[in-house]
């Protein structure tokens, strides 16, 4: 089975109404943490930035406005095209805008690992293994 999604797009950073320019951005999915995102931002001259946030939060903005603290994502343009992300710590925000096919076809991708409303499942595996392992490890130490 495969445990992780990756897809690089071409985003535009919005830096002001007059000035933009393409980036890379790299999204990862990981079964592993099956209800998180990861966008790495490749800025030029500066180090990467990964922003992490809900795997729904990146669905419901494809197809409305939504999002509460520090990421906001939104369709956007008179064909609904492109989505927004805002992405703000205090009261620094970047903009970037994204094509929605791309994100579309990134979420099918990770929707084969693990489908949509199935989180829930897989984490309770990973718990429950984590515990089993605790468990033997406990038992191989006492008995040794």
């Amino acid at each position: 089975m495969q445990e992780s999604v990756q897809a690089e797009v071409m985003m535009s950073f919005l830096v002001s109404e007059e000035l933009s320019f393409r980036i890379p951005v790299e999204l990862r999915y990981e079964a592993c943490d099956p209800y998180a995102v990861r966008l790495t931002f490749h800025l030029p001259g500066d180090a990467p930035v990964t922003w992490v946030f809900s795997r729904e939060l990146l669905v419901d903005g494809i197809n409305g406005p939504c999002g509460e603290g520090d990421v906001h994502i939104a369709p956007h343009g008179a064909q609904l095209t492109d989505a927004v992300i805002r992405l703000q710590v205090g009261a620094d925000q970047a903009l970037f805008r994204a094509g929605i096919a791309p994100l579309i076809a990134f979420l099918d991708r990770t929707d084969k690992i693990v489908p949509l409303g199935q989180e829930a499942t897989l984490a309770d595996f990973d718990s429950h293994l984590d515990d089993e392992l605790g468990r033997i490890l406990a038992e191989e130490q006492s008995a040794g």
